[in-house]
């Protein structure tokens, strides 16, 4: 049976499934409002961006004239360059490093026997249990300590929150690779030491090329965790530093009770802001689906 046929029967005992589940007007129901609910707010946020400032304070849903100046006037006002340059490096680095420090533990933890093993794959449920806010003190006092004692300037770098994503994606990307890696077979990874192959070799040549949706899934998990966090971005940061997540919130609450709130240029910052995820789905969809549903079917 091909992985094609394998995908047809899955997806229509998948539409089996759901029909079962619910009837189908309303099912039908269900679906429209699940819709509704996410393309109305977007679509009000995109009129208002493309909407004049008094217009949108006014309450018009519909532009009465239609402009792109709120686009043009947010790179001036609200800083967004600086940060969207920011969260590309600090998330574009985290993800890779998740991605790449994930396969290689869960590799180990997958194909190896130790003592202390299972309590590392429970440690890892365990930590995805643990608030970040309840973090956000220690972590703050622990790079603060870092660089009086040790002379490394961690509070206000890239560097030092790009190790505190890292901290809370590594395991997460772990437990997703562990989860994935069990599903391999090891006569491949037989074969090739049969061959001659060293575990290096394995693991690059084969483990990460078969594991290649999880490993996107993983990537962009950790991506997104930084790309939409701003309380540690807050912290953790100055304005030279700050993210795109730290200068939208700084943007909004700046024109609060202002003569005229801005709002049109907030939305425009907003859709700014969320365009390059929507960029990485586009471009990661194919295996974006197919790690998420990987180990569903066997």
């Amino acid at each position: 049976m091909t992985a094609t046929t394998r995908r047809r029967r899955s997806k229509r005992t998948a539409v089996g499934e759901a029909h079962r589940l619910l009837p189908g007007p309303l099912l039908m129901a269900v679906t429209v409002v699940l819709c509704a609910m996410v393309l109305v707010p977007t679509s009000y946020i995109l009129l208002a961006s493309l909407n004049t400032d008094i217009g949108v304070a006014e309450g018009e849903f519909w532009p009465s004239t239609f402009s792109l100046e709120s686009y043009r006037r947010i790179w001036t006002t609200a800083n967004l360059a600086t940060g969207l340059v920011n969260s590309l490096i600090v998330c574009a680095f985290t993800a890779a490093a998740s991605a790449l420090l994930g396969t290689v533990t869960a590799y180990v933890l997958v194909r190896y026997t130790f003592t202390g093993r299972l309590t590392i794959l429970r440690g890892l449920v365990g930590l995805q249990s643990i608030p970040g806010t309840l973090m956000l003190l220690p972590v703050f006092v622990l790079f603060s300590s870092a660089g009086n004692y040790l002379g490394i300037a961690m509070v206000g770098s890239r560097w030092g929150l790009f190790i505190a994503y890292l901290t809370f994606a590594l395991p997460f990307s772990t437990w997703v690779m562990v989860t994935y890696l069990r599903g391999l077979p090891r006569e491949l990874e037989e074969a090739a030491r049969a061959d001659g192959a060293s575990t290096l070799v394995i693991l690059f040549r084969i483990i990460f090329p078969l594991s290649l949706p999880a490993v996107v899934v993983s990537g962009i998990f950790a991506f997104l965790l930084g790309w939409n966090d701003v309380l540690f971005a807050s912290v953790l940061t100055r304005p030279q530093t700050q993210t795109a997540a730290v200068a939208l919130s700084t943007f909004g609450a700046t024109q609060e009770g202002g003569a005229l709130p801005v709002y049109s240029q907030v939305m425009a910052a907003a859709l700014v802001t969320a365009a390059p995820v929507v960029v990485l789905y586009l471009i990661f969809q194919r295996y974006l689906v197919g790690g998420l549903t990987a180990g569903g079917v066997k």
